[in-house]
């Protein structure tokens, strides 16, 4: 599956081709400034719900979840506004109390707040505050799941007829877990240093996210690339992309020896459908991405109804395996640029790209800049690298 060594060269431009990605998720992801706001709302809206009058609300915890909580942002394609989840769990709502009560109750006591009446909207399961184009608080109320021993919680279904059972503060300590492993490079120093994010009160990450979050990012915009002129509902979903990316890489990182990041990144892609369980129920194939950490929740659960939704995600993760496997072979940053720029947005990749060009000026200039055989100029030495001479523009 692997091959056992690779010409200083190519590894040169993988590490090269892995280092511009990880500058396109930086630029991808949200911005520290945004995050210190959407945490001062979140904190705002947690202190609101908790001094409510009504006794239930009392003893809730409130926490984020989602891309938020793992530190997998990516700025949305078509909107100004990037989403926040929230989780409220209400502790002292009982199960066979009716769902729609449970939703009630958080909704009503956010419309208290005159602010807040103006902004909310009510989705299926949730509610929703919207702040004016920047972003917006999604805030799910969840109860006590007795029968789970893993601390899970039940959420609302989306007819509010029923509880079903999840556990994000599982699911992430899970995720966390599988993206603290660093996998095993044969040569060279590599960036995949593991930064450790605050669970409470806000989610803060640091700047060296790791391969698998940066997967799952890369992953996320190449989704939404790739269905961006779909007019129907049918791309495949963050949680089923991270879940089945967390399986994968957790697999790779403990069965084989890489080259390099890039070579992590598109064996982890390749693998993921391998973790998608079909079982035949009634004579029928299902498909099925369990959360491992309770029992109950099926990630792709549409999928057995809405057919459409399991076909486009084998046909995008074909296209998305296609594009990463083919990179190291393509040789020039301006060959490389318009190849990302297909799969993750001409405008972002175009701005990493002038960013970085700008940086091999100033090494240029810094004598910090090197050329290799077949990468051209870098800003990493060895692999036969050679030190550029400044150019002062006044000839020899």
């Amino acid at each position: 599956m692997f091959r056992a060594a690779v010409q200083p060269h190519v590894l040169m431009r993988k590490i090269e081709i892995y280092s511009l990605l990880d500058d396109i998720c930086r630029a991808l992801e949200l911005t520290a400034a945004q995050l210190e706001v959407a945490r001062t709302s979140y904190e705002a809206v947690a202190e609101w719900l908790s001094a409510s009058d009504n006794p239930l609300l009392k003893w809730i915890e409130i926490y984020a979840h989602g891309s938020t909580g793992l530190g997998t942002t990516v700025r949305p394609l078509l909107r100004e506004d990037f989403d926040v989840d929230l989780i409220c769990k209400v502790l002292r709502f009982a199960a066979d109390r009716p769902p729609a009560e449970l939703k009630r109750i958080v909704g009503e006591r956010l419309k208290e707040n005159a602010r807040y009446a103006g902004m909310l909207e009510e989705k299926k399961r949730c509610w929703r505050l919207n702040y004016a184009r920047e972003y917006h608080l999604d805030i799910s109320p969840t109860i006590i799941n007795a029968q789970c021993s893993n601390g899970g919680e039940l959420v609302p279904d989306k007819k509010l007829r029923e509880f079903k059972p999840t556990n994000p503060k599982g699911y992430k300590a899970l995720f966390e877990r599988r993206a603290a492993l660093i996998p095993s490079l044969r040569v060279g120093k590599t960036v995949v240093a593991q930064d450790r994010a605050n669970v409470e009160p806000f989610p803060v990450h640091g700047v060296v996210k790791g391969i698998l979050r940066r997967t799952v990012q890369i992953l996320k915009r190449h989704r939404d690339v790739h269905f961006q002129e779909v007019i129907e509902d049918i791309a495949p979903i963050s949680i089923i992309i991270t879940t089945l990316a967390a399986q994968a890489y957790e697999y790779c990182v403990k069965t084989f020896t890489f080259d390099s990041e890039l070579d992590v990144l598109v064996a982890t892609i390749r693998l993921m459908p391998h973790f998608i369980d079909q079982p035949v129920v009634n004579g029928r194939r299902m498909y099925v991405v369990a959360n491992e950490t309770t029992v109950g929740e099926n990630f792709a659960e549409r999928w057995n109804t809405e057919p459409a939704r399991a076909a486009a995600f084998y046909s995008w993760h074909a296209k998305a395996l296609a594009d990463f496997e083919a990179l190291p072979d393509l040789e020039g940053i301006d060959v490389i640029a318009r190849s990302l720029g297909r799969s993750l947005g001409s405008a972002i990749v175009g701005k990493v790209v002038d960013a970085r060009a700008g940086a091999v000026s100033r090494a240029r200039v810094d004598k910090k800049l090197y050329v290799a055989p077949a990468v051209g100029l870098t800003l990493s030495s060895g692999a036969n690298a050679t030190p550029v001479r400044p150019n002062t523009f006044f000839g020899d």
